[in-house]
């Protein structure tokens, strides 16, 4: 008697494996977010891929976790959420990530599109595709697992090429759920080439940019994020040292060059803006945070501009010199171009930044010691105390955010190496605190500090639960005045309830850390902050301080005269 063969069954697979295996295979660490349906055991698979799934407590920052590690690494961060409301909040981080170029991608969980398309009221349904398409730079859905390896390889080419940004994939629930046999879906993978390809500047751009400069009397360079992105920190030190031009650092490229350097102009913005006659600008926008390049600048001004996008030019002043392409190359031939010329700059420009530099220097420092001893404390007591120590420490990433806090912090502490800080960058979104904290950490192995506001912490407070889940080195400040600005606002004459911007003086922020296992300190005199700042960074465990102010430490923030109609203490009824 013939025994029966043995039924073969190939082995198979679904779309959720396809989509591991998809990430996996494009290099890809970590994944940021939120599970629940549909996405539940697509991050248990990923998760046994062997990357690292971070699972955040809000959308929001799990997307700015991811946005901070592509600004961090020059590869896409990677945020998975769930459908609907998972999705659009999300979305904020992704968006964000768009305008402030960072390479990041969302995945989100998502209806069945024929469904949606016929408004059939199926779970969570919402058209996230179209809902996405005009806030990010490119999106791709996937209605079928073959669908999967080609979108994910698409996404990340599309998040780092060009100018970075936030690209949205459609993870549609057919696709996540179908099965395929193995040796298919095997096929279905490519590795893909030249996913970032540089584009050189033209050679007359080039020329006309270092006939520019090398002319200028009275010259400056000013460093955006772009710059700090682009990770060419040699040719820019190169440019600097080596033709001795001033320069200016915007919020996150401070740390390209040092702040403190002899040829920073840090504490000159305003006599750069007057006076300066030929103002490069690398990996930066003429935005409102630079007064749109009107205004207050002088009106003669010359702009050379390093950017990849061609878009970016001309668009709030014309721009004499443009140069388009790569920045690493552009720099290359804009320092290849200036061999052998000599700098027509006036030898007294430069005395007079450093001049300046140091009699504003002496100024700000009377600030912060003039209450170090205030008790309640004010901000500049806190950063007195906070300032020696982070600039002794200079590894440590800075996160900060908040209003005078955010202000203050980043006038305040120097800086020495680049990609060290992080803020709220071109949009100034609050809430990014907590996300980029964590975020930086699991990119990068270093220590975090965050410096928030109390009103900032509390957009993203829970997810220090985050930091405490996955033992990060991480100290969360918290400057607790109160309120937004302060805590002194005064409600309007017809009504009991507190002020618009009021919160509680006396809320126990530190209780919170205590929740979630970490060490806490609850801090009200300078000798306490520094005590307790020492010990945390030192520990390198998560660990959260609150900072106790005084209620009436603090100001409107923003210095945004066009979008600010009156002073708070002048508005009536």
């Amino acid at each position: 008697m013939t025994t029966p063969a043995t039924p073969h069954y190939p082995e198979q697979v679904t779309g959720m494996d396809i989509l591991a295996r998809a990430l996996k295979e494009m290099g890809i660490q970590n994944v940021y977010g939120l599970v629940g349906i549909p996405i539940t055991e697509a991050a248990y698979i990923i998760q046994g891929k062997g990357i690292r799934f971070v699972g955040f407590r809000h959308e929001q920052q799990a997307g700015m976790a991811a946005a901070t590690e592509g600004y961090l690494t020059k590869k896409p961060g990677v945020l998975m959420t769930v459908s609907s409301l998972g999705f659009l909040n999300g979305l904020t981080a992704t968006a964000n990530a768009t305008v402030n170029c960072y390479p990041m991608i969302q995945i989100s969980g998502a209806s069945d599109p024929t469904m949606v398309d016929m408004n059939v009221g199926t779970y969570e349904q919402l058209d996230q595709y179209n809902t996405a398409k005009p806030l990010v730079k490119a999106v791709f859905r996937c209605s079928k697992a073959e669908d999967i390896p080609s979108a994910v390889a698409r996404a990340y080419r599309a998040a780092v090429s060009g100018r970075p940004g936030g690209v949205y994939i459609d993870m549609t629930t057919p696709a996540l759920g179908q099965v395929m046999n193995a040796s298919d879906a095997d096929k279905l993978f490519y590795k893909p080439v030249d996913l970032y390809s540089p584009v050189a500047p033209n050679a007359e751009a080039v020329s006309r940019a270092v006939e520019t400069l090398v002319s200028a009397k009275r010259p400056a360079i000013l460093l955006g994020k772009g710059a700090a992105y682009a990770q060419i920190d040699d040719k820019i030190k190169t440019i600097i040292e080596k033709y001795n031009i001033p320069y200016f650092p915007m919020s996150m490229a401070k740390g390209l060059m040092p702040d403190d350097g002899p040829l920073s102009a840090l504490s000159c913005r305003s006599t750069i803006m007057k006076e300066a006659d030929v103002v490069m600008l690398i990996g930066a926008r003429l935005n409102w945070l630079l007064s749109f390049g009107k205004g207050r600048w002088n009106p003669d001004m010359k702009f050379i501009q390093l950017d990849v996008a061609p878009e970016e030019i001309d668009v709030n002043v014309p721009i004499a010199a443009p140069v388009v392409g790569d920045m690493g190359l552009a720099l290359d031939a804009i320092l290849a171009g200036m061999e052998g010329k000599t700098m027509s700059a006036d030898p007294s420009w430069l005395q007079s930044l450093q001049a300046e530099t140091k009699t504003k220097n002496a100024k700000f420092s009377e600030r912060l010691v003039a209450n170090k001893s205030a008790t309640p404390m004010d901000h500049w007591t806190a950063l007195g105390v906070i300032k020696p120590i982070m600039e002794s420490n200079p590894d440590i990433i800075l996160v900060n955010e908040g209003a005078n806090t955010l202000d203050d912090t980043r006038d305040s502490i120097n800086m020495s190496l680049p990609r060290h800080r992080v803020d709220c960058a071109t949009w100034a979104i609050m809430g990014m605190g907590m996300g980029s904290m964590v975020g930086a950490a699991v990119a990068t192995g270093k220590k975090v500090v965050a410096i928030e506001g109390d009103s900032a912490f509390g957009f993203s407070g829970m997810d220090f639960s985050t930091a405490c889940r996955f033992g990060l080195p991480c100290t969360v400040v918290v400057f607790n005045n109160g309120g937004i600005y302060n805590g002194v606002g005064k409600p309007m004459d017809n009504t009991a309830d507190p002020a618009p911007t009021t919160l509680n003086i006396n809320a126990r922020y530190d209780k919170l850390g205590e929740a979630f296992g970490a060490k806490a300190y609850y801090v009200q005199t300078p000798d306490e902050l520094q005590k307790a700042f020492t010990e945390a960074i030192a520990s390198g465990k998560p660990c959260l301080i609150n900072v106790q102010l005084a209620a009436d430490s603090g100001k409107e923030s923003g210095h945004i005269g066009y979008l600010n109609p009156a002073p708070l203490e002048q508005i009536t009824v």
